[in-house]
Order: C-alpha cells, then structure tokens, then sequence
C-alpha cells in the first residue's frame, strides 16, 4: 500500500507504464468537473471510475481486495476513511472472478483520505472504501483500475 498528495504522483511511474498511465491522467484533468463515470485510460488494462456518494458508517461498510487488478483511489473532493488491512489478516470469503472482488471480513485501520490524497492498493491490500469520518459527508473520488 502506498499512499501519499497527488502532487508526488511522479515518484511512482517507476512502478510501470501502466501506474504512469493512471497516475498521469489523474494529474492531468479536471477531475472535479467530470460527471460519475467510467472512462478508458488504455483500453480495460488502464481505466478510471469516477464516483460520486456520501460516506457512510463503518458499521454499512465492508473489506475487498482484488487479484486482477490494482486500485489508485484519489479523493478529489471531501473526505473519507479508508480501512486497510493485509489480506493475509482477514477471513476470505467468495472470490468473484467476473468482477474482481474478494470478499473479506476482519478488522483493520482506518486512514484519514483529504481531497488530493491517493492510495495505491495491490492484491495484498485489503480496504474498505467510502467510510465516514464523524458523519456521512459528500464524497468525489477517482479510482483507476490497473490491470496487473
């Protein structure tokens, strides 16, 4: 897991071409703008789902983790907590290949996510998007899918 400000991004195109793919084009457009959507980056190898939502409480919650794919989540507007745990730590459940989704059940940390925040999770990294700080709040998020 790595998580650092969007400002950084450059210091992890090292990680491939496909990471440089995803974290250029969160750099680069105007996310804020953008209506909740999926957009291609490369085809289904780079892709980017923006959302929209208000957090919700822990207890609406729940742990994923993915074998395809890795996730680039940035937080373009409110903020959230982001549970995260090592997979290995959690119960696994049914795995959805045709979706990418491991269910998992366990505890974890939680981490504060700002508005230029991003987080780099692999298939390793078990999380728990979209969870409310205090009090579910309006949340804009970027999540890249990277084919690994």
């Amino acid at each position: 897991m790595v998580i650092d400000n969007l400002q950084n991004a450059a210091q992890y195109h090292s990680l491939g071409a496909r990471f440089e793919k995803g974290l250029r084009w969160l750099a680069d457009n105007d996310i804020q703008g953008m209506a909740a959507d999926r957009y291609a980056i490369d085809g289904d190898d780079v892709y980017v789902m923006v959302q929209e939502y208000d957090s919700k409480a822990k207890a609406d919650g729940f742990w994923e983790a993915h074998r395809q794919y890795a996730d680039i989540q940035l937080v373009v507007a409110g903020a959230e907590h982001m549970g995260y745990a090592p997979a290995t730590s959690l119960q696994a459940g049914e795995y959805d290949d045709s979706r990418d989704f491991l269910a998992l059940d366990g505890d974890g940390t939680f981490i504060e996510m700002h508005a230029g925040t991003f987080m780099i999770l692999w298939p390793q990294d078990a999380h728990m998007p979209q969870m409310a700080i205090d009090s579910p709040s309006p949340v804009k998020k970027a999540v890249v899918k990277v084919r690994l």
